[in-house]
């Protein structure tokens, strides 16, 4: 039984007159190479159940998936051949260690230089060269085997070209300087070659306190591209994130601390053990019982064992109002008033009352306490309202620049001054001025 009569296999069999047949019909009703396999394998057990059948295959049968399935009978035996990727190596003239990988499992697989692809089919080539395009480019040098002849081509070309029924796909190791697209490695690889000792002068003396505000900077412009749904600047700031996280880990990793590995590693871990409700026992229903089902995970992995542990861990660096929101809700979730419309109005006319007191007796540092109140009082007033107010106050803030950006423009356009109008002209400007924002 030949997987195919295409192969050279079925002209020697030809020619010593030895009775074959091939599974080509099989190709025709099978969806991909999972099920093809699946159905040789299935055709194998039925015939191998009449009388003894050798499955006969190109190169290694262990480059086979079928074969391997078969393999896991304890009735089969493994006759090998001469690994196809053994051979296209060998042609392309690459030496040491490579990765091997069938054409059917470039997509699915873990790739990396140098690789080499057999199996290469007019039918698959299209999506070999999709795959390995997006991984290391479309100008990557390709060496494409073809009936036992080598020729070096631009990846891009492979499925312009003809092919048989044995054609192999050679990739050799790439230079950091001639790469046109890089991945997580390529990255440490450039930062570790920076910091080196005669790496860059001035990435090399860096330390975390002296990039520290360089972490906070890239965060906010990240989220600023967020909201601009600059998908152009988002691909650029979030590389900038990236880049101040492993710069970090790399400064640990110089002391002994701990690796980018390490740091991978615990964020895997995480991942796995905060959603116990997809990898584990728990249940959740919704956005809320996944995010109740994360908060008990993370206080249980911190040693979090009173809501005051909880309530302290919020970083002490985050905006005023974005630490103030989620302060109030930790503190609700440890049995603090919940956040009401009716415990707002109580709270927020006692804080205000307060706020009045100290402004009439010019008590500047009872103003600033209050004040200070008054806020906290307007956040349980967001929190009541299923807000964020960290979001909220942005919000209005470029709507309340825009109305006056509007506003300023119209009293110029009529040759007056913004601090000579009468309030009866304010009025009027800031309205067209909103409507005019609003447009």
């Amino acid at each position: 039984m030949l997987r195919t009569g295409e192969i050279p296999a079925a002209q020697t069999l030809k020619d010593e007159a030895l009775p074959f047949e091939t599974l080509d019909g099989l190709y025709a009703k099978s969806r991909n190479y999972d099920t093809l396999a699946r159905h040789i394998c299935a055709e194998i057990k039925r015939r191998g159940k009449e009388k003894n059948v050798c499955y006969v295959v190109d190169g290694s049968g262990r480059e086979d998936r079928a074969a391997c399935m078969l393999l896991k009978n304890k009735n089969v035996r493994l006759l090998d051949g001469r690994s196809k990727a053994e051979s296209y190596a060998a042609l392309a003239k690459l030496e040491g260690e490579y990765t091997a990988l069938s054409a059917f499992s470039v997509t699915e697989s873990k790739l990396s230089l140098p690789l080499v692809v057999y199996d290469v089919t007019a039918d698959n080539v299209g999506d070999v060269k999709l795959a390995l395009a997006e991984k290391f480019g479309d100008e990557a040098e390709a060496v494409l085997i073809t009936d036992g002849r080598a020729k070096t081509v631009p990846l891009y070309e492979i499925d312009r070209k003809k092919l048989s029924f044995l054609t192999g796909l050679v990739l050799k190791k790439q230079d950091l300087l001639t790469k046109t697209r890089f991945d997580f490695e390529d990255v440490v690889t450039i930062l570790k070659r920076l910091r080196a000792p005669d790496g860059c002068p001035w990435d090399k003396v860096q330390t975390h306190e002296s990039i520290r505000i360089n972490a906070i900077e890239e965060a906010y412009e990240f989220v600023d591209a967020i909201d601009r749904e600059d998908p152009d600047r988002m691909r650029e700031e979030a590389g900038d994130v990236l880049m101040q996280s492993l710069f970090h880990t790399l400064i640990e990793e110089e002391r002994g601390n701990f690796t980018v590995t390490d740091m991978l590693s615990e964020l895997c871990l995480k991942l796995i053990t905060r959603h116990t409700h997809v990898f584990g026992t728990d249940k959740a229903s919704g956005a809320d019982g996944a995010l109740s089902v994360w908060e008990k995970n993370k206080m249980t992995e911190k040693h979090q064992t009173t809501y005051s542990d909880a309530v302290n861990d919020v970083p002490q660096v985050f905006p005023a109002l974005l630490r103030a929101q989620k302060i109030a809700k930790r503190m609700e979730k440890g049995g603090w008033d919940p956040a009401t419309v009716e415990n707002f109005e109580r709270k927020f006319r006692e804080e205000y009352g307060e706020l009045k007191e100290a402004m009439e007796r010019g008590d500047k540092d009872a103003v600033l306490e209050e004040l200070g109140d008054v806020l906290f009082c307007t956040v349980e007033l967001g929190r009541a309202a299923g807000c964020d107010c960290e979001l909220a106050l942005l919000e209005t803030v470029k709507k309340a620049a825009a109305r006056y950006n509007a506003y300023e423009r119209l009293v110029l356009a009529d040759g007056k001054d913004v601090h000579s109008l009468t309030e009866q002209e304010k009025e009027e400007y800031y309205r067209r001025a909103k409507d005019a924002a609003r447009a």
